[in-house]
């Protein structure tokens, strides 16, 4: 893979939003896909970081690990607690001294992935969300953006922030007039909702560099609610055979958001509010 760094310069403070960190040394649950021999390490992603100029990140507990946080939490260390966050996997069950020990490591966001591979059904997203919100936890969702117009009430009552991954996780990309996009939209505009503009690669058509029919939803939500957009890498991009270079995803930003102002919020002011950094 090209080792070339990106054309856009990160801003002070950008911050790549979605990253998981593997240890090899942590069984993972027998139906995970993992990064295989290579695996993903602290140090693996520091030199990525340093490539795409980022100083800050978000660690991903990823759905390999269930609801055991313990490789998210000493990466969040590892990494930094000052300029790195994480969001665990937690169910309905969790108590709230493993909360409150999370949130003194770093963690601020719960996860919910709604797709095969999840460990934590839509039936934990209520409880769990009444529960980290005392923490001042957000949930972050993926889940299939062509249903989210059926979600929408649901995601509305939660009681904290929602971020949707990857610009809605449309599974096909669907043109921006769609039901599931007028759900994100709504939920944007709403003003507790953010989504990330990441992992194009995972669902485009028509694929790189620019992912024109993913990078039409994100244009969308860009113009709809600049102060709400996350950027991430995705890495280590354990879903493709062929990762994409981190380098062309940083990149793509200066298609979907060629304003200069509008990318230094995505990149820096917003992952700070919603993260804390500097708090």
């Amino acid at each position: 893979m090209s080792q070339m760094r990106p054309a856009l310069a990160a801003p002070p403070g950008a911050c790549d939003c979605h990253i998981h960190i593997y240890d090899p040394a942590q069984p993972a649950v027998a139906t995970a896909v993992t990064p295989g021999p290579a695996w993903a390490t602290v140090e693996a992603y520091r030199r990525v970081q340093a490539r795409l100029g980022v100083e800050r990140c978000v660690v991903v507990q990823p759905t390999a690990y269930g609801t055991d946080n313990a490789c998210t939490v000493a990466a969040i260390a590892e990494l930094g607690r000052e300029r790195t966050r994480g969001v665990a996997v937690v169910n309905a069950g969790v108590t709230r001294d493993e909360l409150r020990r999370m949130s003194d490591a770093g963690v601020c966001g719960a996860r919910f992935q709604m797709l095969p591979g999840g460990v934590v059904p839509w039936e934990d997203l209520a409880p769990v969300a009444a529960r980290v919100a005392e923490f001042g936890w957000h949930v972050q969702l993926q889940m299939d953006g062509r249903l989210l117009a059926e979600r929408e009430a649901m995601l509305r009552a939660l009681p904290c922030r929602l971020v949707i991954d990857h610009v809605g996780k449309f599974l096909v990309p669907v043109p921006t007039d769609h039901p599931g996009v007028a759900a994100l939209l709504r939920l944007l505009d709403a003003g507790r909702t953010w989504t990330k503009l990441s992992g194009p690669y995972e669902t485009s058509v028509t694929g790189a560099p620019l992912f024109a029919d993913v990078g039409a939803i994100a244009k969308a939500a860009i113009r709809a609610a600049p102060e709400r957009m996350l950027w991430a890498s995705n890495w280590p991009h354990v879903s493709v055979s062929a990762p994409p270079d981190d380098a062309m995803l940083l990149d793509v930003l200066l298609d979907w958001a060629p304003d200069e102002a509008v990318r230094r919020m995505i990149l820096a002011d917003n992952p700070a509010e919603v993260y804390g950094f500097g708090s």
